[in-house]
């Protein structure tokens, strides 16, 4: 017997970025974090349950999976089989639309089409908590790809209570993610490796007692679409954020010569009048953050940085879906 399911999940960017655990097994972060999805930076997954398989097969853009690939996408094949009372192996088939390990969250959008596609191919129908627990457990920040729009996760103390939620729909402020890529490498330190290493870090403490008034500066200016408050506030995290990298033992340095020239770019733009801000995940790529109004001239000047190989403009994206275009 056959189940199959496809879902689709969106990245997504955080403005308050997830940086260190407090249970690692469980992903469990040390603080809040708020982020926006990406519509144009979406993972499809395919996954079939089936009984006459006696080993799970996964495959990513084409291609067979790597060994480390391989058993984190099984590991969290267990957590579905087990929720659902089953042995049997599956297909995997996965690709996407972006860059995958660049620092552009490919695992969040990756884990969050998982889960979604896996549970209902194992036929189960969780309610969006439900999955987002289960989502957080294969990548932290797959968890903020299951609701959609702009997206709070909530930290908590515990598994059952550290899930994200949806503060506003994607059409509450049409606000563009202009990614600037300038390397499609994958990069050579994970998240799961930095968010290890963070502990190490002295500035770790003081980040942790700054984020619960940014994250209120944050909400408050996305509640009252105000883009420089919004835009003063993710600055500073994402500074801050590769600051407690780079002071981690071993230091990580994600960032690169071309990184800091559109940085920079950036910062002249604004100093010219064009409201843009700039932030950062865990990678070398610049997230430009604008409203809808000014994106094509942002992304006209990012094309124009020598640094940058590729452009991708991002409205805020909707909820993890299933689709009916199966993979395979």
């Amino acid at each position: 017997m056959l189940q199959k399911a496809t879902a689709e999940a969106k990245s997504n960017i955080a403005f308050i970025k997830y940086w260190g655990n407090r249970d690692a097994a469980l992903r469990i972060p040390l603080n809040n974090s708020i982020s926006m999805n990406l519509d144009h930076a979406a993972t499809t997954t395919t996954v079939a349950f089936d009984a006459a398989r006696n080993d799970d097969e996964i495959i990513i853009g084409g291609v067979a999976a790597s060994a480390a690939q391989r058993a984190r996408v099984i590991a969290h094949l267990d957590r579905v089989r087990a929720l659902a009372q089953i042995q049997t192996r599956a297909r995997v088939q996965s690709q996407n639309n972006f860059p995958m390990g660049a620092g552009i969250a490919s695992s969040a959008s990756a884990f969050a089409a998982l889960s979604l596609a896996a549970t209902r191919a194992a036929g189960l129908e969780l309610g969006e908590r439900e999955l987002s627990i289960l989502a957080r457990q294969g990548s932290g920040s797959a968890c903020r790809s299951i609701p959609g729009g702009f997206v709070e996760w909530l930290a908590g103390s515990e598994h059952t209570n550290s899930y994200a939620v949806s503060l506003a729909p994607p059409q509450f402020w049409d606000l563009r993610d202009v990614i600037a890529i300038v390397s499609t490498a994958e990069k050579q330190v994970g998240s799961t490796d930095g968010h290890a290493a963070a502990a190490s870090s002295h500035f770790l403490a003081e980040r942790l007692n700054a984020l619960p008034t940014r994250l209120a500066r944050v909400r408050r200016a996305l509640f009252a679409h105000d883009l420089a408050a919004l835009g003063a506030a993710i600055e500073e995290d994402a500074v801050e954020l590769h600051f407690v990298a780079m002071t981690s033992t071993p230091p990580i340095f994600y960032w690169s010569p071309g990184m800091v020239r559109v940085i920079q770019a950036a910062q002249h733009w604004r100093a010219d009048g064009l409201a843009v801000y700039f932030t950062l995940d865990a990678g070398p790529n610049v997230h430009l953050v604008c409203e809808a109004k000014d994106a094509d001239h942002v992304a006209a000047r990012a094309r124009g940085i020598s640094d940058v190989q590729q452009v991708i403009v991002n409205a805020p994206g909707g909820p993890a879906r299933l689709v009916d275009n199966h993979l395979f």
